[in-house]
């Protein structure tokens, strides 16, 4: 069996799984919970397949390594992983839509279509591993190009992490009450969402890695970022119509500021 057919049939067992546990608990943030750590799965299954000995892969997989293990650590301090750690957004769906819909979206939506995509963000690896297995070490081996794209996922790695870093303590701030309203500071005065901004791009930079070693012949790899970045372009645009209903000020705020990629905010 193939490196992308373990990974295919290891979707199907997660769909199952999230899905019976989203019933099961009636809790519907469950792929949310594995969401940083299923990638790596796949991630080290393309790895398997060229038998661990081709480093272009290896490093791939490490870069996503590391990028789960943020997103973990920070989604686990937020108490992600806790009983009634649910995305709020997820209840406030379900107040807008009738039990039986709900469960038509949770099935589709959120079990089949969410891990569809973390399947298809990580599927640029299998190229790389396709290159391994046409030439092994005679073309295209390790090297410029990759030390590129691993810096390029590095820096955006640390990038997200200094924004996340940004959120939380000013959060703790709010807690403690020592500061209000919305965090317009930091890397948040250059991007409304940096930290959606470095996410995307490092998928991004994960497919052109892949593509470039494909030959640029394959575009059908980068559709697991583009439809990523659609993703979050639309959570974005959920989490700021609740930020408006919050903070008047806010408008003023998208009026200067960038909504993702960072740029000099205006006067």
């Amino acid at each position: 069996m193939s490196a992308l057919e373990i990974n295919f049939w290891l979707f199907v067992a997660i769909c199952a799984a999230t899905w019976l546990t989203s019933i099961i608990t009636k809790e519907y943030s469950w792929v949310d919970r594995i969401w940083s750590i299923i990638p790596i799965a796949y991630m080290w299954v393309f790895a398997y397949g060229a038998n661990f000995d081709d480093l272009r892969l290896n490093v791939m997989a490490v870069l996503v390594t590391l990028w789960g293990a943020r997103l973990t650590f920070n989604f686990a301090r937020k108490g992600g992983y806790a009983p009634g750690g649910e995305d709020y957004r997820w209840a406030i769906l379900r107040q807008k839509m009738s039990p039986a819909l709900y469960q038509i979206f949770n099935i589709f939506f959120i079990v089949i279509f969410q891990n569809a995509l973390l399947l298809a963000i990580t599927l640029p690896a299998n190229l790389a591993l396709e290159n391994w297995n046409n030439f092994h070490v005679s073309r295209n081996a390790f090297g410029d190009i990759d030390l590129l794209f691993s810096a390029l996922f590095l820096g955006l790695l640390i990038f997200e992490f200094i924004a996340d870093q940004q959120q939380w303590n000013f959060h703790q701030l709010k807690k403690a009450g020592q500061a209000t309203g919305f965090l317009d500071k930091g890397l948040w005065a250059s991007s409304r969402h940096p930290n959606f901004f470095a996410e995307q791009g490092q998928w991004w930079v994960l497919g052109f890695w892949g593509f470039t070693i494909g030959n640029n012949s394959q575009w059908v790899y980068l559709v697991g970022a583009l439809v990523l970045t659609a993703l979050f372009l639309g959570s974005a645009r959920f989490t700021e119509q609740i930020s408006l209903s919050k903070y008047p000020d806010y408008k003023d705020y998208q009026t200067r500021v960038s909504m993702l990629i960072p740029w000099f905010s205006k006067k």
